[in-house]
């Protein structure tokens, strides 16, 4: 999207969420195959990348839970023409924020000091567990987003329809899929 030869450089992200929207994803199917040679992938879960490189879109699934994804999701920002909040854990915390009703201790001593038959060790510092932020955040109230795709996960119809617009240079439908 930078020159008329160029294809538009496409990423996605995890950060705190299941993985449903990715699945979503690719249940585009057969538009997987419509939809890849218009753009050059240059991030995903499924890619090794070790510094997250500039991109015209990335959509983004999961919330904002721990400093590592605080701090993957502002240089995401930074490098991101056009940022899309991919799921309802993006858009508004979701699932992931069902933490925010309990401290940080709370959190640890349910999942880890209590059932010690699912982890053996405890947790020091970063060693196990990425520092928990003190509140869950949707990715709005972290960083600027373009646009919203609400859904739990977003049907894969709603995900064509938003990437073929970008794609082709549309403002796509925003109504309830972007916040002020």
């Amino acid at each position: 999207m930078d020159s008329v030869n160029q294809k538009p450089r496409l990423a996605t992200v995890w950060l705190g969420g299941c993985s449903g929207c990715h699945m979503s994803f690719l249940d585009l199917d057969e538009r997987l195959i419509e939809i890849a040679p218009l753009v050059e992938v240059k991030a995903s879960p499924l890619t090794d990348y070790k510094d997250f490189p500039e991109v015209d879109i990335t959509l983004v699934e999961g919330a904002v839970a721990n400093r590592d994804h605080l701090e993957h999701i502002q240089t995401v920002r930074r490098r991101t023409r056009i940022l899309v909040s991919f799921g309802d854990c993006a858009v508004t915390g979701n699932v992931s924020g069902m933490r925010n009703a309990f401290t940080i201790p709370e959190c640890l001593d349910r999942a880890y000091r209590e059932n010690s038959a699912v982890v053996v060790g405890i947790p020091e510092g970063n060693a196990v567990v990425p520092a928990l932020l003190n509140h869950v955040r949707p990715v709005h109230e972290v960083v600027e987003v373009d646009y919203h795709l609400p859904g739990c996960p977003p049907d894969a119809d709603a995900i064509y329809r938003l990437l073929t617009d970008l794609l082709n240079g549309k403002q796509p439908a925003s109504d309830g899929r972007r916040f002020g």
